[in-house]
């Protein structure tokens, strides 16, 4: 399972690299909306989030039933994702740093066993409730890049010409 997620989540980032690396700085820093997310910020929250959630997977495998998740005011993924924040980083160093988490996401989830992957914990979030850690892969790793990928096309398709 691990490794079809692993797989999976490189897929959908070299197809975000593929995207970005062909596109202006003004491209991947334009906002559509105000509440929208610019392109720049969706891959600095993937930068942020993947980490993040492998880092709570390794905390549940050290200390089983600990309570996990944040919600959307956790401080650092507001910070990842202000301007001020994204205005001080280069789109390089941001590509860069998107090439790295693939190799911090199959780091951390490969060595997981069968057995570490059923365990379950609760999360902070009621929504989520009590879950394994394998629904932490296929829902906040890997589903959730691939969202992220899918807003960046839509980010693209409105951009004025």
């Amino acid at each position: 399972m691990t490794q079809r997620n692993i797989e999976s989540v490189n897929k959908s980032i070299d197809r975000i690299l593929e995207t970005v690396k062909g596109l202006s700085e003004e491209t991947i820093r334009w906002k559509p909306t105000e509440d929208e997310w610019s392109i720049m910020q969706i891959i600095a929250h993937i930068v942020e989030a993947l980490p993040y959630w492998v880092n709570e997977i390794e905390q549940l495998v050290e200390t089983p039933g600990k309570v996990w998740g944040r919600n959307h005011l956790h401080e650092p993924r507001l910070e990842a994702v202000k301007p001020e924040t994204l205005n001080a980083i280069s789109v390089a160093q941001m590509i860069q740093a998107l090439e790295e988490v693939k190799g911090q996401v199959q780091a951390g989830i490969e060595k997981l066993t069968a057995e570490q992957l059923a365990a379950e914990a609760t999360s902070v979030n009621p929504n989520f409730g009590t879950k394994p850690i394998s629904w932490i892969i296929d829902h906040l790793i890997d589903e959730h890049v691939n969202k992220h990928e899918g807003q960046i096309n839509r980010n693209l398709a409105k951009v004025p010409n």
